[in-house]
């Protein structure tokens, strides 16, 4: 399934994953295809458990595929690379590093000169309004701020595309919707291509240029919904009825979806 006529940034053909489970085989994704252009903004909504982190983890190269295949610019993703930014839900900084350190860390693996990668830190922090706590610990900051620190070293490498694993899912409400402008803001400034994964509708909504809807377990595409807001974005247009309207008639179509039987391997492998 293709959005738009760009060349894609992300290209993902009938790919399939599939576990074991106590000698039983479980079916995560099941024939999923689409197809990213360059410098969208892309989320994937579903069901609780039906494989939105595991789909983005394939991408990244974290998780092995079953079957189908990924690519990220026209090459073909197999292993993690610096093509692909990750952030989580959790910050994932090193303690014991301060946060221009934190920020450093890929610029260093990647050989990038120090007077250079100071330069590099420092756009990137203030750019997340955190560069007078570049001496800090992530013990001595919020958790808000360790997530702005996280956004700040992924985007400080330079990756081709961010994919995003529910980042802001454990901020407390207020702070998560700060973060979701500000988010907006990097990402318009970048021109980056991002998949967002999220479990929160409006979030998604708010963000995004095109909405994926998966099913349930086996996921597979269920629909792809464009969302046509100006940007950039303020927090009033929750208050809309187009906003409203949009939010309901995916919150409608994943109310659709139901437990499903696993499907045996032979039918994703086979069918």
């Amino acid at each position: 399934m293709t959005v738009g006529k760009q060349t894609p940034a992300i290209e993902i053909d009938s790919l399939s994953k599939v576990y074991s489970d106590r000698n039983e085989e479980v079916v995560a994704i099941k024939e999923v295809n689409l197809s990213i252009p360059e410098g969208k903004f892309v989320s994937v909504v579903g069901p609780s458990g039906c494989g939105k982190s595991t789909f983005l983890h394939i991408v990244g190269g974290f998780i092995p595929k079953t079957k189908g295949t990924v690519r990220i610019r026209g090459k073909e993703v197999d292993k993690p690379g610096p093509d692909r930014g990750m952030m989580f839900q959790e910050s994932a900084l090193f303690p014991w590093k301060t946060v221009s350190e934190n920020v450093a860390w890929g610029l260093e693996i990647q050989g990038v000169p120090k007077q250079e990668r100071q330069g590099i830190v420092e756009n990137y922090l203030k750019l997340v309004h955190l560069w007078e706590f570049r001496n800090h610990l992530p013990s001595q900051l919020s958790g808000g701020m360790k997530q702005r620190i996280s956004l700040a070293r992924v985007l400080a490498f330079n990756p081709d595309v961010l994919l995003m694993d529910e980042p802001f899912g454990a901020l407390d409400a207020q702070t998560r919707e700060n973060m979701q402008v500000e988010l907006q803001r990097i990402w318009k400034e970048s021109q980056k291509s991002v998949l967002f994964v999220t479990h929160d509708i409006d979030e998604a909504v708010f963000l995004s240029d095109i909405v994926v809807v998966f099913t349930g377990r086996p996921a597979v595409i269920k629909e792809i919904i464009e969302i046509d807001f100006p940007r950039p974005r303020n927090l009033d247009i929750h208050k809309t009825k187009e906003f409203t309207d949009y939010r309901n008639y995916i919150w409608d179509l994943l109310h659709q979806e139901h437990a499903k039987p696993h499907l045996k391997v032979s039918e994703v492998v086979n069918g």
